[in-house]
């Protein structure tokens, strides 16, 4: 059965496997403190064009949006995103749990508007009742977003200078930065991303790693003590040379933007032959992650031979799939699949 129900349901790169297995029975210092950890930091902050970067390694997605808007804000701050943004809506109220609201704005394919941005945060301390209120101490977006689209370089720019002039940080959730950054519709680079930030942070899980994800803060202004703050999370873990192998295996000749680009191009592959189906589809997506339009009832005839993931009722009678593509997606799965449509 042919799956393109996310990024992350296979493994890990060969690379990854064999690097992992080589260094196997090595001795080496836990808590990141390893050569291997250390090298990969190197790694990042050089493709950053960060060279004063904080880099720390975490164990998975949720973990790091929930240390980090931790450790940012002060007890009675919230975190601004969209409505649609994973913080506000896939992360099982992880943010709300550490004691920070989630405060909302309309999402508009997956992004936020950065007037509305400004909007909301002149509405706030031009309420002469804030004092009463959860303080805006953050922006967080995603890029990509949850519908697989991207902010273009003058948006980026207008969202940082927001948070510039109200004095907050801007935090990008990168769980799949490198289809963002691949994408034939993206205008900026690594370090263009990095210096339009104020913390943001590297996906490998879903881009070829077995878990892992590489926080980064852009000018070395991580907040104190983070380390220690990323422990009480349970987001540290012991033998951090399964991440800092991994990382410094990615960002070795440019594999993790090599396998990036992989699944957009079998993305726009798959999109193209949906397209010359007549299939709808609920957005125009430039990343890995394709959301069509189906029937119900074709749903239910597909989904016998094809797994994706149930996004959202479109009507009564239609749902949104998601179909999406990864680092491993095998080129024969694509061409199956034209077949089974």
């Amino acid at each position: 059965m042919l799956s393109f129900e996310s990024d992350y349901t296979e493994g890990a790169h060969e690379a990854i496997l064999q690097a992992l297995t080589a260094t196997n029975r090595e001795q080496l210092p836990g808590y990141g403190a390893d050569r291997y950890t250390e090298r990969a930091k190197e790694k990042i902050r050089k493709a950053c064009g960060c060279p004063d970067a904080d880099v720390m390694l975490l164990t998975g997605g949720t973990q790091t949006n929930a240390v980090v808007i931790d450790a940012v804000l002060r007890s009675y701050e919230g975190v601004v995103a969209a409505d649609t943004g994973h913080v506000s809506c896939h992360e099982a109220g992880a943010i709300e749990y550490t004691g920070h609201k989630v405060l909302t704005l309309p999402g508009h394919d997956g992004k936020m508007d950065a007037e509305e941005l400004r909007g909301l945060l002149a509405a706030f301390y031009g309420d002469g009742n804030h004092e009463h209120m959860v303080f805006p101490g953050m922006v967080y977006i995603s890029y990509p977003t949850e519908y697989g689209t991207i902010y273009s370089k003058a948006e980026l720019a207008a969202l940082h200078g927001i948070c510039g002039e109200f004095g907050i940080p801007l935090y990008i959730d990168g769980a799949r930065l490198g289809y963002g950054l691949m994408s034939p519709a993206a205008d900026l680079t690594l370090p263009e991303l990095a210096s339009l930030c104020d913390v943001f942070y590297i996906g490998g899980t879903k881009v070829g790693a077995l878990c892992g994800e590489a926080v980064v803060f852009p000018k070395g202004e991580a907040p104190a003590h983070f380390f220690t703050t990323v422990k009480q999370h349970g987001a540290l873990c012991a033998k951090g040379r399964l991440a800092g192998i991994q990382f410094d295996v990615l960002f070795t000749d440019d594999l993790y933007f090599k396998i990036s680009r992989h699944a957009v191009d079998m993305a726009m592959k798959l999109r193209d032959i949906f397209k010359k189906k007549g299939y709808r589809f609920r957005l125009d997506s430039p990343t890995n992650q394709q959301f069509i339009i189906l029937e119900n009832r074709q749903m239910e005839e597909l989904g016998r031979r094809v797994r994706f993931g149930f996004w959202e009722a479109a009507d009564k009678d239609h749902t949104v799939v998601r179909f999406a593509t990864s680092w491993a997606t095998d080129p024969a799965a694509i061409d199956e699949l034209d077949g089974l449509i």
